[in-house]
């Protein structure tokens, strides 16, 4: 389970990285995620088609890349 707070002490530089590895997050989808691990794995399975599990497990990837 995902902390709820994961991205939130790193919300600046994460919005770019995000952008990037996931390209068809709209502006409004980033600004609603702010830094909210469940807002992004829902908007992430919404995009995506993701599972709740796989979902998270992209969020983790992708967290360990943002440090």
């Amino acid at each position: 389970m995902l902390n709820k707070d994961i991205l939130k002490g790193k919300w600046e530089k994460a919005k770019g990285m995000l952008r990037q590895q996931w390209a068809e997050l709209t502006d409004d989808d980033i600004e609603a995620i702010k830094g909210q691990a469940e807002e992004l794995r829902g908007r992430l399975q919404e995009r995506y088609g993701y599972s709740r599990e796989e979902a998270e497990k992209k969020i983790e990837e992708f967290y360990g890349k943002v440090g």
